[in-house]
């Protein structure tokens, strides 16, 4: 039985007061000098998104593989930043609820450590049922704007890359216009211009997944990854990329059997795929169901240490 998309918990998309953002820490992207990173493992690339309304970005650092004491995971997904629009100026812009803001403010303690082991942090971005989404700009300098308010973000709290997730716009409320061929088109050929080494991935999905080609103008290979946003199923995403940089498989920790984990794994490596995606790490000892993909994926047992 898989998991659809629409029941992840998404209360990272319910708005919340600028004015109400708190502050905690610093925002500067400075860090302490860096501990030697874990060893390099071979195998895919492994992703894992974190709901910090609820849980800590550390958890992606706590499991290791016990041979080689590699990182289990390679990427963790901050979820989620929004996209929402302001019906005065009638303009799209990027907000953080007080748990990303909390976040973002303590990089020094929420996100270095992470980069410090050797993995990559990225900003994952969602709408917000206010009508404003990737593939609604209603012009090349609306999504350039937008790109640069991304680009900014990831420069001010030392952050690796954007993660794009086109759900929950609903497109036409506040008076905005439904999806067009060229918006996110122009979004990611700016965002790519502003940040040429930083990772933009795809979370294959919505009106903007499926809108990659425009005037002649192809985004595909613009991304470093793209997923499958289903979880317990294997789906190809639809993109141009070649397989390294894909994830057919999703799952999502705890809810997804260890055993289809575990096949979708395998499978990942039969069929020379090159990411596997995971979603909703907690904070409990997720032991045996990290296990159940490393086994596969890097040939051996994760190990946690809290």
């Amino acid at each position: 039985m898989f998991t659809p998309v629409h029941r992840r918990v998404r209360t990272a998309a319910l708005a919340l007061s600028a004015a109400a953002t708190l502050v905690f820490g610093t925002t500067s992207a400075s860090a302490a000098p860096a501990p030697a990173p874990a060893p390099v493992k071979q195998g895919p690339t492994s992703v894992a998104y974190v709901e910090v309304n609820n849980n800590s970005m550390l958890n992606v650092g706590k499991y290791t593989l016990a041979d080689g004491g590699g990182n289990a995971f390679d990427v963790a997904v901050i979820f989620a930043a929004n996209i929402n629009y302001d019906t005065g100026t009638k303009t799209a812009y990027l907000h953080f609820n007080e748990n990303v803001q909390h976040v973002l403010d303590n990089a020094a303690t929420q996100i270095r450590p992470l980069q410090q082991k050797g993995i990559k942090v990225l900003l994952s971005v969602l709408g917000n049922h206010q009508g404003a989404g990737f593939a609604n700009f209603p012009t090349q300098q609306a999504a350039s704007a937008f790109a640069k308010q991304l680009s900014d973000a990831v420069a001010k709290y030392g952050l690796d890359g954007v993660d794009f997730d086109d759900e929950y716009a609903e497109y036409g409320n506040n008076g905005t216009a439904q999806p067009n061929d060229s918006s996110f088109v122009h979004l990611v050929t700016a965002l790519r211009a502003n940040m040429p080494d930083k990772i933009i991935s795809l979370y294959n999905i919505g009106p903007a997944a499926s809108r990659l080609s425009y005037g002649g103008v192809d985004v595909s290979a613009k991304f470093d990854y793209a997923w499958n946003p289903y979880y317990g199923t294997w789906q190809v995403p639809g993109i141009a990329l070649p397989k390294a940089k894909l994830s057919p498989a999703a799952v999502e920790i705890g809810r997804t059997s260890q055993g289809t984990v575990a096949d979708l794994a395998r499978r990942t490596v039969d069929e020379g795929y090159g990411v596997y995606l995971t979603y909703n790490l907690d904070g409990g000892d997720r032991t045996a169901d990290v296990s159940a993909f490393t086994g596969e994926l890097y040939g051996s047992e994760a190990v946690y240490t809290p």
